[in-house]
């Protein structure tokens, strides 16, 4: 396959800053595509225009660029309609995507288990149907390339029924599995273990996170989860079980990025994996210290978390990179602590402030066990902390640190 050089395009309908700050981001993402930036364009108007998204003027200063360029690819800063992306390869020759299906194109070349492929294969057919016509020609001029991982086969090949067949019968794969995720969720809700779940930006540093906190456990059963310097590094969300020194247990749950204008059908695609988020006790918003626009991605995660239905769950703020700002003071957003997920600085204080959560599920109380109940104190032995014990006639007097659900449970012992 020829290299893809592309063009990038934004719109400015409002600050030019922000549309700036947005093209950067969109060349992280087409490299992340292995795709060669050459040059970009930026056109401030009130509005998109009916015909081409940008005005006529600007298609003639953009066709002269890839002339001189040699470009193959243009890149828009936002969703285009069918008829924007047919009259706009009508007009330049050369393949058109947006910044969704370049969002999607990554997200197809990230996912590894079955469930992030369907879900990927979904998002991109449900894409597709409204721009099946829009789309016919680039297809049918590249079968590969950016923006042609297709949801399963070629896209020239595709027509409206089949995508609407291909979609149906996606959805119902999933519902199996989003099944099985349930009846796991479900039964971690009946051993009443501390769920946590990591959320954030892309590359805020999230399953790096995870894997310092994994070295706080007293138990090194569970794997390390990958981790790396790029967009959306993984997909598939792990869960990683944690037991501290004080007995405590966790499950943490590392979950997919979020990325201003996440497509829409990605988060309804991703809607089973998001519902991790759902379930937690605490939500840990892991925030990238390094990047001067953090507050904004702070609100993009927000919105995400809002679009999902997440209500009444304690946000913990992790401010993460702090390495690399050693002068770093938030003012706003709290809870927040401050830490380096890279050197492990400030990771001791983020455990010590979840611990302080899974606290308030437990209460010291006072337990006289008769001797022939020896196996209710060897459960208090390997999993509650102990202050004391006494071997006194009546039985064995604990002092000791009890889950809201055992002392329910042994609530006749208690004194």
């Amino acid at each position: 396959m020829d290299m893809e050089k592309a063009i990038l395009v934004g719109l400015s309908t409002s600050s030019i800053q922000e549309t700036q700050k947005s093209m950067m981001e969109l060349k992280s993402l087409a490299e992340a595509c292995n795709v060669v930036v050459l040059d970009q364009i930026i056109q401030r108007a009130e509005a998109p225009t009916p015909n081409y998204y940008i005005g006529i003027g600007k298609v003639d200063e953009l066709k002269q660029m890839i002339t001189t360029h040699d470009s193959n690819l243009v890149i828009f800063d936002d969703e285009l309609s069918p008829s924007h992306i047919r009259n706009l390869e009508k007009a330049l020759a050369v393949k058109v995507i947006d910044r969704t299906i370049l969002i999607l194109d990554i997200f197809a070349s990230r996912a590894k288990t079955k469930e992030a492929m369907l879900q990927v294969s979904l998002a991109q057919a449900q894409y597709m149907l409204p721009r099946v016509v829009g789309l016919h020609n680039s297809f049918s001029r590249q079968k590969s390339g950016t923006g042609s991982k297709g949801p399963g086969e070629q896209q020239i090949e595709l027509d409206r029924r089949i995508l609407r067949d291909q979609i149906s019968h996606l959805k119902t794969e999933l519902k199996e599995l989003v099944k099985i995720r349930r009846t796991q969720r479900q039964k971690r809700v009946k051993e009443e273990v501390f769920t946590v779940a990591i959320a954030g930006y892309t590359n805020a540093g999230k399953s790096t996170l995870l894997n310092q906190l994994l070295s706080y456990s007293v138990v090194k059963a569970d794997k390390l989860v990958f981790e790396k310097n790029m967009l959306f590094a993984t997909l598939e969300t792990a869960t990683r079980s944690i037991t501290l020194t004080n007995h405590h247990q966790l499950l943490v749950t590392d979950t997919v990025g979020f990325i201003d204008r996440l497509p829409h059908h990605l988060v309804e695609a991703f809607k089973s994996t998001l519902e991790e988020i759902k379930e937690a006790d605490l939500i840990l918003h892991v925030v990238d210290t390094s990047n001067p626009d953090y507050p904004k991605q702070i609100q993009v995660v927000e919105d995400v978390l809002k679009s999902i239905e997440v209500h009444d769950i304690p946000i913990v703020y992790v401010f993460n990179k702090t390495d690399l700002v050693p002068d770093f003071t938030p003012n706003h957003f709290h809870p927040q602590v401050l830490v380096s997920a890279f050197t492990g600085q400030g990771v001791d204080r983020l455990i010590q402030t979840i611990d302080s959560y899974i606290e308030k599920q437990y209460q010291m109380v006072k337990v006289i066990l008769p001797y022939s109940k020896g196996n209710i104190y060897n459960y208090f032995k390997e999993s509650a902390e102990i202050t004391s014990t006494e071997y006194l006639p009546d039985g064995i007097h604990v002092q000791v640190s009890l889950h809201k659900n055992d002392i329910a449970r042994y609530q006749e012992y208690i004194k």
